[in-house]
């Protein structure tokens, strides 16, 4: 069987088109291998009420639920802390799987005012942590946090303190799993807790 003009010419334009593919997979270079980002695991090392240095390695195979503010904070400190005492008691048995900590932005003043009896006061699990200025920045900056001190005339001692007022959770590995947005319930705390643990 004789091929027509048409035929020889789309064979050709196949085998053509063949040899280019070839040549293609010949000279491509390799698509490099997706960068799976590191995960981000924020750390700190803080003194406790009793000086004794606290630190993010401490908590390992624990949850931890993570709180910046200030004992003399008006309205964001008090009601976070007690959403995370309802989420510890509505934890009941599985309550020793989660750490809260509060950790003081306005050192000096709360260690004065006594940062124990202030955390006590909302739940016993909470454990509060107060460093020294570096420490506290180091430990801002570990999270990713803003905080400053702003001059307010109403406030005690003439000064209030701004900061970012999420609740921070870390896994057990130290990995930031998530943030919790100011005013997010207990419940909804609760129950992200409950699907991990």
């Amino acid at each position: 069987m004789q091929l027509t003009r048409l035929q020889k010419i789309l064979w050709a334009a196949a085998g053509l088109a063949l040899l280019c593919y070839g040549a293609l997979l010949l000279f491509e270079k390799p698509v490099p291998a997706p960068q799976v980002e590191a995960p981000f695991r924020p750390t700190f090392t803080l003194p406790d009420a009793d000086g004794r240095l606290r630190s993010s390695a401490e908590f390992a195979g624990k949850h931890v639920l993570v709180f910046f503010g200030f004992t003399n904070c008006p309205d964001v400190c008090p009601t976070t802390l007690a959403e995370v005492a309802q989420v510890m008691d509505d934890l009941g048995d599985r309550a020793d799987q989660v750490q809260p900590l509060f950790i003081s932005i306005d050192p000096e003043r709360d260690r004065k005012l006594g940062l124990d009896e202030f955390t006590a006061a909302f739940h016993p699990s909470i454990l509060g942590l107060a460093g020294d200025a570096a420490q506290t920045s180091a430990t801002a900056d570990s999270f990713r946090i803003h905080f400053a001190r702003e001059d307010d005339a109403a406030a005690p001692d003439g000064y209030s303190m701004s900061h970012s007022p999420s609740l921070y959770l870390i896994g057990p590995e130290g990995d930031w799993l998530r943030q919790f947005t100011y005013g997010t319930p207990a419940s909804e705390i609760l129950a992200d807790l409950q699907s991990r643990l």
